[in-house]
């Protein structure tokens, strides 16, 4: 793990970056995916907010987001809209939030820290920037296993209250995050019937 890298995003990894969403989700909908021309977009408008995990030169990871407003009294959104149709032009310098997009990790380096470290790379940016936490939309990949007797809030609940393992929301909640609600239709992904968690992460240094 000491050789596991995080940089800022770059243009050399772009081509990676796209494969790697093949690899990284491969229930969610083809048209879900970043391409090149997104992460160019991302890197053109806000390079600051996208971290990318290397173990050398190959790309294994990353994580990215916008700051934006957000409104917690009127939630409902889908991830397109609020990606811009994931070129990231809704970002807003002076947004009182970030909103996290997009994060994930190679299976094949799942389980070695990873993914917190691209957590703790986001946390530290918030506190940079003094904004009042992260929000995002989480998928449920685990669902699948359950949605024939369990309604999505009651799965939801379970796996809040530990006694049910989302490999998705569980690592979320492990990260200081906490459920706010659930978003309907958030993105295309077969197994989680189209629905995600709006998760929340309060930054204790915000003033």
């Amino acid at each position: 793990m000491s050789d596991i890298k995080i940089d800022n995003l770059q243009p050399q990894y772009f081509d990676a970056l796209a494969q790697l969403q093949y690899d990284c989700f491969p229930t969610v909908d083809e048209r879900e995916y970043f391409r090149v021309e997104h992460f160019r977009s991302h890197y053109d408008i806000f390079p600051e907010g996208s971290f990318v995990a290397l173990d050398g030169e190959r790309v294994i990871g990353f994580a990215s987001g916008i700051f934006t407003d957000f409104d917690f009294e009127h939630p409902t959104h889908k991830s397109h809209e609020i990606s811009g149709d994931g070129n990231y032009t809704t970002h807003n310098p002076d947004g009182a939030y970030y909103y996290a997009v997009d994060i994930g990790v190679h299976p094949d380096y799942r389980g070695q820290g990873i993914g917190s470290r691209l957590y703790e790379a986001r946390k530290t940016l918030v506190r940079q920037h003094n904004k009042k936490g992260i929000v995002a939309g989480g998928i449920i990949p685990d669902y699948a296993d359950y949605k024939d007797r369990l309604t999505v809030q009651q799965y939801v609940d379970k796996v809040v209250a530990g006694e049910l393992y989302d490999r998705t929301l569980s690592f979320q909640l492990k990260n200081g995050f906490v459920v706010r609600g659930l978003l309907e239709d958030y993105v295309e992904d077969s197994v989680s019937d189209n629905w995600g968690t709006l998760i929340f992460w309060e930054n204790p240094d915000y003033q």
